[in-house]
Parts: C-alpha cells; sequence; structure tokens
C-alpha cells in the first residue's frame, strides 16, 4: 500500500437539513466511502483485476472522475471537457477510462479524481446559488426535455453508490478492509 491518502471525513449535517443540504451529504458521505474503499493503494492494487469482471479499483476511480466531469460539462455549468478527457481516446475505445488508468500512476489516478470533485462541488454551489435544484439542467433531450438539477444530483449520487459497492467488494479482496464508513477522528 503506499501515502495516497484521499479525505474521507464526513461532516454530518444539521438534524433539521432541508432536501437541497441532505442531497448534498449524501453525495459527500458517497465520495468519502469511495475514497476510503479505493485510496492508499499502490499501482498492483488499483490495477487488479476481479474476474470474470474486467473492473479494476483504478479503473473505478478515473470513471468516477469521468462522471464528475461530465455532469458539470453536460448537465451544470457547460464547460467543456479538458484533458485527459479528449474525444478521440473514447471514438478509439468507448470505454478508455475504465482500460486506460492501468496506465496511470496510484498519483495521477487520485489527483484526477480529486480534481474533479473540486471542480463539481464548486459548479454544484454556484448552479444552486442561481436557483436550486428544481431549475433545469443545461442537457435538453432530442424532444425538448431537459432535467432539473435535482434529477442530476441524484444520478451522481447513485453513480456512486453502485461504484462503490464494487469497491467495497474488490478492496476487500485487495487487503480486507471491510465498514460503511471510513474512520472519523474523534
Amino acid at each position: 500500500m503506499t501515502q495516497n491518502t484521499l479525505d474521507t471525513r464526513i461532516t454530518e449535517p444539521s438534524a433539521t437539513a432541508d432536501e437541497t443540504e441532505m442531497l448534498l451529504f449524501c453525495l459527500e458521505r458517497a465520495r468519502a466511502q469511495f475514497a476510503w474503499k479505493v485510496g492508499g493503494l499502490d499501482a498492483d492494487a488499483l490495477r487488479r483485476p476481479f474476474p470474470p469482471s474486467a473492473m479494476t479499483l483504478g479503473g473505478l476511480v478515473k470513471h468516477l472522475a469521468l462522471v464528475e466531469e461530465m455532469k458539470m460539462a453536460e448537465f451544470v455549468d457547460g464547460e467543456h471537457l479538458t484533458e485527459p478527457w479528449r474525444q478521440e481516446h473514447f471514438q478509439a475505445d468507448p470505454e478508455w477510462d475504465w482500460h486506460s488508468a492501468a496506465s496511470d500512476t496510484p498519483e495521477e489516478l487520485y489527483a484526477l479524481w480529486q480534481r474533479a470533485v473540486a471542480r463539481s462541488r464548486a459548479g454544484w454551489a454556484a448552479a444552486l446559488a442561481r436557483g436550486g435544484l428544481d431549475q433545469p439542467s443545461l442537457f435538453t433531450t432530442d424532444s425538448g426535455w431537459s432535467p432539473n438539477l435535482r434529477r442530476v444530483l441524484v444520478d451522481l449520487i447513485d453513480e456512486y453508490c453502485r461504484h462503490t459497492g464494487h469497491a467495497d467488494l474488490f478492496r476487500e479482496a485487495v487487503d480486507g478492509l471491510v465498514g460503511e464508513d471510513p474512520p472519523q477522528a474523534s
């Protein structure tokens, strides 16, 4: 294992938190759980597949970085994706985010995810300050429908929940780490 640690702090909301605060808490808790399950690993552990799946913990890190970036670009802030998310990568390999993670160092993977999370936090804060969860997202379907930001936020939480479950099983296979929430400082 390595010293690549990720932030796993969970800050509880007030007992009377509103919907927005609770949904953002849910996202932050899911991020902390994910960070705990994938953090501190060396390259071999991050690249290890878990047959019959070809998924790896490193692939999960890179995939969730992409998900964070894409939600912002397509639904929330409209800013174009930057490196390393070039379209030609995905044209050559639609699952490039998963496959290319094997070539990345733990430091690169963790930094990529942390940058995506920082962008997402800032983007959500700005968007919610402009009008809350009921406002339509930037994405419009072919039929002219735009999901509201509530739907986009719930979909992001769902993506973390699904993949944190994968990471939970994979991490247990790597070094026996089990549990629901990361240990918190007293």
